[in-house]
């Protein structure tokens, strides 16, 4: 029963836009599931549900998985349109952004877990990455470039 549930509540949360629990008691109780609030809210924390921003501005429930999707694609449009240099010096990668942007695109790159990430170091224009090798910086370093592409602005103006 409990595995019947969660899959009817993994596919309402896809099908619509799920605010509360409230609505997602209604909504199962629609599909002829008759369950309590208290038993909605174990079934969210044991899926690991959580409320994403949604485009209209509110908030909906949906899945790690999914937030994690919009995570980066998040990142990549930030550092697309942010981006002005990336480079690598030893085991830091350094990228320069638009003045104020930094700090938006370092948060955002924080959301995605990539393994051969230490950590990260924002100002108002650069960020520091601290990789655990010089070859994962300089392999990090290329593949973030390979997303900005060729829109580097002169670095002489830094």
């Amino acid at each position: 029963m409990k595995e019947r549930r969660h899959a009817k509540i993994l596919e309402l949360i896809g099908r619509y836009h799920i605010e509360t629990q409230e609505e997602l008691l209604a909504r199962l109780r629609e599909e002829g599931l008759n369950v309590t609030q208290a038993t909605v809210s174990r079934d969210i924390k044991e899926l690991r549900l959580i409320k994403a921003p949604s485009p209209d501005g509110g908030y909906r429930y949906s899945t790690a998985t999914e937030n994690a999707k919009d995570s980066a694609a998040k990142f990549y449009t930030l550092l697309s349109d942010s981006a002005v240099s990336i480079d690598c010096a030893g085991n830091i990668a350094v990228i320069k952004c638009l003045t104020g942007m930094a700090q938006a695109v370092c948060a955002s790159m924080d959301t995605m877990s990539w393994n051969n990430i230490v950590g990260t170091l924002s100002g108002d224009d650069t960020i520091f990455v601290l990789t655990r090798t010089e070859s994962s910086a300089a392999e990090l370093a290329a593949n973030l470039n390979k997303i900005v592409g060729d829109r580097h602005v002169n670095k002489a103006l830094y």
